[in-house]
């Protein structure tokens, strides 16, 4: 193969031959790479997608979850016949049923400062479709301390950013967010909600900024944010700039090694207790069901969004949203029990504590919130 290219490759991949800026050394350069999708979700889908029918030889997929119905809205690389199996078998199959000329790896686990080194080694980019902090600030720790570009890609709601953080030529992901926000300020789309084709617009682009990356064609995203609405459909871009005291790729900096994200943001990067308090703090629905049937039964607050209640609600609960629970705390009775909800219970377990801050004694949290209500009291109500 004069060419180093099958017949076969070059009938599937002609469009990209036909391309002068590509031809048929973009693409042998696009077969002798490797990428790292971080994530196998909303981000990764479409990503692994993309990078997987442009040909990149080999292509690594890392994620420790089950494919749920609800992801489906928007994870376009499952399917309903793969509800329930490993996110990264059910991509893997649809990757080489795409394209079978390529090689896929598989991570059922979680990226950790433990095995993050070894994972990504023998990648050339890594992509993040991750949806925490922790994970985020690792993957841009990894690139940094082994010199590989890490294409950055987050969504909520109507909103994306893009980036290509390559500390050889530009800022890194440290030296324009140099520490997390504090935890629970930034809602995941599991909370706020997303659009369903908001991750294929800012997947696609981050494909994009993957493949140019690999044949050295372009302009990157480096030293430049995409900042992406999709209801009035505005592409803007903010320029940034090394940052000379960065703690990572600064010239004094101070971080040789993969640290514990966890304890620097202030999360579990994978909390596998997510919808919790704390025991100490905690209810479950059945027995919130019992209390609720006594003479004197809790009050029950809800702190989702009104138009959450369209979806489910319980009968004499009072509604307070989370973000006005801090100014209107005098319309409680903090002398009364009180169980808090939401959606899921996280939300929820952050009100719990404003309200013990604020003096309340007597509070407790819906571990799992309405949906776990409806999953183990009361079936006519949907999960969402």
């Amino acid at each position: 193969m004069p060419s180093g290219l099958s017949h076969a490759e070059i009938l599937r991949y002609s469009r990209h031959l036909l391309i002068p800026e590509v031809g048929l050394d973009g693409q042998r350069k696009l077969k002798n790479s490797s990428a790292l999708v971080i994530g196998i979700g909303g981000l990764g889908s479409p990503v692994s997608l993309y990078l997987a029918a442009a040909g990149i030889g080999r292509i690594g997929l890392l994620d420790f979850d089950v494919v749920d119905f609800s992801n489906l809205q928007r994870q376009i690389i499952h399917g309903t016949s793969t509800v329930g199996k490993l996110k990264v078998n059910s991509a893997k199959a649809r990757l080489l049923d795409l394209n079978p000329e390529i090689q896929v790896d598989v991570y059922n686990e979680p990226f950790t400062s433990a095995n993050a080194f070894k994972i990504a080694a023998d990648y050339d980019i890594l992509i993040d479709g991750t949806d925490n902090f922790p994970t985020r600030y690792l993957t841009n720790d990894v690139c940094v301390l082994l010199g590989k570009p890490n294409v950055y890609g987050s969504i909520f709601r109507f909103d994306g950013q893009v980036s290509l953080f390559n500390a050889q030529t530009g800022p890194c992901y440290r030296c324009v967010f140099p520490n997390p926000p504090p935890p629970g300020l930034v809602p995941s789309c599991a909370e706020g909600g997303v659009l369903g084709i908001l991750p294929g617009t800012i997947g696609t682009l981050q494909a994009t900024e993957a493949l140019k990356f690999l044949i050295g064609i372009g302009s990157p995203l480096s030293g430049k944010l995409l900042i992406y609405n999709a209801l009035d459909m505005s592409f803007d871009y903010v320029n940034l700039r090394k940052n000379p005291d960065c703690r990572i790729c600064g010239p004094n900096a101070d971080i040789k090694a993969l640290i514990d994200y966890q304890e620097f943001c202030g999360i579990p990067g994978h909390d596998p207790d997510e919808g919790s308090a704390g025991k100490s703090w905690d209810i479950e629905a059945p027995q919130l069901a019992d209390l609720l049937n006594t003479s004197e039964p809790p009050l029950l607050l809800d702190v989702r969004e009104p138009h959450e209640l369209q979806i489910s609600w319980l009968p004499k609960a009072v509604n307070i949203p989370l973000g006005n629970l801090a100014t209107r705390l005098s319309e409680l009775d903090s002398t009364r029990e009180m169980v808090v909800f939401c959606k899921g219970g996280t939300r929820s377990a952050r009100a719990l504590e404003l309200l013990l801050s604020a003096g309340f004694k007597k509070v407790k949290n819906l571990k799992g919130g309405i949906n776990a209500w409806a999953r183990s009291v009361d079936p006519t109500l949907p999960v969402y």
